[in-house]
């Protein structure tokens, strides 16, 4: 496998992996993260343009596709119920999703992401439980609760190299 920026004439097969994300999260207890429609082609068309958008590739087929970049992030401005675990620079995923039938390709995608940094924070809806044991297998440690721009609740998430309290 390998990660790549996406490209624009990669739309529509993004587009596929991210609805039958939306189709395997509602059939897991999560229909309401993503509803039918998240996230929109807009969304995506901008985040490839601004080059934040990656494709995971193996095979020559897209197995995966994220949103990734090294930001600020203002809906992770406020956290309730905990702390994130340092206030250094960090780097965000968001629009995680693998295409059908892939194996090990957000495990792939989310570890690539922390090799670039070393500071990774992420969030995921209650009930996406799948998100939930990845990121806790992987290492991260929930940090409390944030919520997003509809003002829906999250779960926020961080692994980084060194804590808060080795600062």
């Amino acid at each position: 496998m390998e990660i790549r920026k996406s490209r624009p004439e990669e739309l529509e097969a993004i587009m596929s992996v991210y609805a039958h994300a939306r189709k395997f999260m509602a059939e897991h207890g999560n229909a309401g993260q993503w509803g039918t429609t998240f996230p929109p082609q807009i969304l995506i068309e901008k985040d490839i343009q601004e080059q934040r958008h990656y494709v995971c590739v193996e095979n020559e087929k897209i197995t995966g596709v994220f949103y990734f970049a090294e930001e600020e992030d203002l809906t992770y401005s406020v956290i309730e119920n905990g702390t994130w675990l340092n206030d250094r620079p960090y780097a965000v995923i968001h629009r995680i999703a693998s295409a059908e039938g892939a194996k090990g390709v957000a495990t792939f995608c989310i570890n690539w992401a922390y090799e670039q940094t070393g500071n990774i924070r992420i969030d995921t809806h209650e009930n996406n439980v799948p998100m939930q044991k990845l990121l806790n297998k992987l290492g991260f440690t929930s940090c409390g609760k944030i919520y997003v721009e509809d003002g829906s609740p999250r779960i926020a998430f961080q692994k980084c190299e060194r804590p808060l309290y080795l600062d």
